[in-house]
């Protein structure tokens, strides 16, 4: 591919430097599920404040203190906390660590490939088989998830 235009110059070269993308899918899914249970923690520490009427929204709740908790975790870090004990970080296609514009960009399609059924298998199926393991809110900001400490 060198004397065609990359389409993610800032990222690692997929089948130059494999060991970026080394076994991202299931990193990314163990991370997933500490985070839901970050969230999960998160939302009952929240839920006196609301003075537990939050149970009649919890749904809503979730979601937002989702929200919050990723964008704020991505933009600090560049990974939530469940990605960075898997040693994983998310990168922009120029390989730069997320800002917050580019945390809540990620976050929103994310969040919105995940509220709806097909768009989610699809994710996940495009991480099972792109080159970088990218999932379709992945593709769409032309980010990537790489294992942190060899970029």
């Amino acid at each position: 591919m060198s004397d065609m235009i990359q389409p993610y110059p800032g990222l690692p070269d997929p089948d130059r430097n494999a060991e970026f993308y080394a076994d991202i899918p299931v990193k990314r899914a163990v991370a997933w599920i500490v985070d839901a249970l970050v969230v999960f923690l998160l939302t009952l520490l929240v839920l006196p404040f609301t003075a537990f009427t939050g149970l009649f929204f919890y749904p809503f709740l979730w979601l937002v203190v989702s929200f919050a908790y990723r964008v704020l975790t991505i933009s600090g870090g560049s990974a939530t906390l469940g990605m960075r004990l898997m040693s994983v970080e998310l990168r922009t296609w120029r390989g730069e660590r997320f800002g917050l514009g580019d945390a809540f960009m990620h976050t929103l399609l994310y969040s919105l490939c995940l509220s709806f059924l097909i768009p989610q298998l699809v994710s996940i199926g495009l991480m099972l088989t792109t080159a970088r393991a990218q999932g379709l809110h992945d593709l769409a900001l032309g980010t990537a998830a790489i294992n942190r400490g060899r970029f």
